[in-house]
C-alpha cells in the first residue's frame, strides 16, 4: 500500500463526513499556529508522513520543520510548526501525531539495538510482523533507527520456514520444489531458508540453491558453531530469542543479520503533543 493511500484511509477513518467538534465550536475564517512538542527522549521519525498528513487535509497550511527524520530527540524539544485554518489543523493532528508517534518508537527502539552492535559488520533487520497497512511505514521508521530492511511481503522474497518444510516432506523436496516453481514462474528472487538444528543444516549444505540460511533459537555457543560450518557460503541470519542484552554475543559469531521481530510489534510510542501558539 503507497503512503498516499494510507493517509487517504486514515484520513476517511478518523474524519470520517467532516470534524464536527471544530466546526461547530471554531469559526470557519479564523487561523491558527501549533507546534509539534516532544515530551520523551527518543529519535524522531515520521516528519515527511506528518508533512503529507497536513497538506493532505488542506495543501494550504505552511508546515515548518525545524527537526529532521533520525534527528536525537529530548523532553521540550519543538519538531514543526503548522500555520494555516484552525479547523484545518486540528482535524489533522491527532493522525500525524499517531504516525509520528509509533513511527519515533520503532526508530527508538532500532537505534538502541544497532547501538548494541558498534563495531560490527551484522546488520540488524525487522520482520513481517507489523501493523496491518502500515508496514511501509513501519519499515521506514526501522530505517530512520540505523535498521535495515528484510523481505517487504510474501511477494519480493523466497522464505521457507518450518511449517514449509513440513508440509513440503523435508529440507530437499521444499528447497527442489522452489527452484522449480521458480523456473517455471521465471521469477527471480532471493531464496532464504530456516534451520531448526544441525541436522537440518547440514541437509541444507547438502541441497545447496539457497543464498540464505536463518538460525533460528540457536544458542550463542551453537551460532558460532555453525557459522563457522557454513563457512560464508551462504549469507547467515540468526532469529529467535534474542534479547538487547543477548544481542552483542550473537553478532560477535559472524553472522550477517539478526532479525528482531520486536522492532515493530514489541515498541512503545514516543510522546509527543500538540500545542496552539
Amino acid at each position: 500500500m503507497k503512503i498516499d493511500e494510507i493517509i487517504e484511509k486514515a484520513l476517511s477513518e478518523d474524519i470520517g463526513d467532516g470534524d464536527h467538534t471544530s466546526l461547530s465550536t471554531i469559526p470557519k475564517e479564523a487561523k491558527g499556529k501549533a507546534m509539534l512538542l516532544i515530551k520523551e527522549d527518543g529519535i524522531l521519525a515520521g516528519m515527511k508522513i506528518a508533512e503529507k498528513v497536513f497538506k493532505k487535509v488542506d495543501d494550504s497550511i505552511i508546515f515548518n520543520a525545524l527537526l529532521k527524520d533520525g534527528a536525537k530527540v529530548k523532553n521540550g524539544d519543538v519538531a514543526f510548526i503548522v500555520e494555516g485554518s484552525s479547523i484545518s489543523i486540528l482535524s489533522a493532528e491527532r493522525l500525524a501525531l499517531n504516525f509520528m508517534q509509533r513511527m519515533s518508537g520503532i526508530a527508538t527502539a532500532t537505534k538502541k539495538i544497532v547501538d548494541k552492535l558498534q563495531n560490527l559488520n551484522t546488520k540488524v533487520i525487522d520482520t513481517r510482523k507489523t501493523t496491518p497497512n502500515m508496514r511501509i511505514l513501519e519499515k521506514e521508521a526501522v530505517v530512520i533507527g540505523g535498521g535495515k530492511n528484510h523481505r517487504m511481503g510474501l511477494y519480493d522474497m523466497i522464505m521457507i520456514k518450518d511449517n514449509h518444510v513440513d508440509f513440503a516432506g523435508g529440507i530437499a523436496k521444499a528447497i527442489q520444489s522452489t527452484k522449480k516453481y521458480l523456473k517455471k514462474k521465471n521469477i527471480n528472487l532471493k531464496i532464504e531458508i530456516e534451520v531448526r538444528n544441525f541436522d537440518e543444516l547440514n541437509e541444507v549444505l547438502k541441497t545447496g540453491y539457497v543464498d540464505r540460511i536463518m538460525l533460528d533459537n540457536f544458542t550463542v555457543v551453537e551460532m558460532k558453531k555453525a557459522i563457522e560450518i557454513i563457512d560464508k557460503r551462504y549469507e547467515t541470519e540468526a532469529s529467535g530469542g534474542i534479547t538487547i542484552d543477548t544481542i552483542r554475543k550473537y553478532a560477535e559469531t559472524g553472522v550477517d543479520y539478526i532479525s528482531v521481530g520486536a522492532l515493530t510489534h514489541q515498541i512503545k510510542s514516543i510522546d509527543m503533543s500538540m500545542k496552539a501558539i
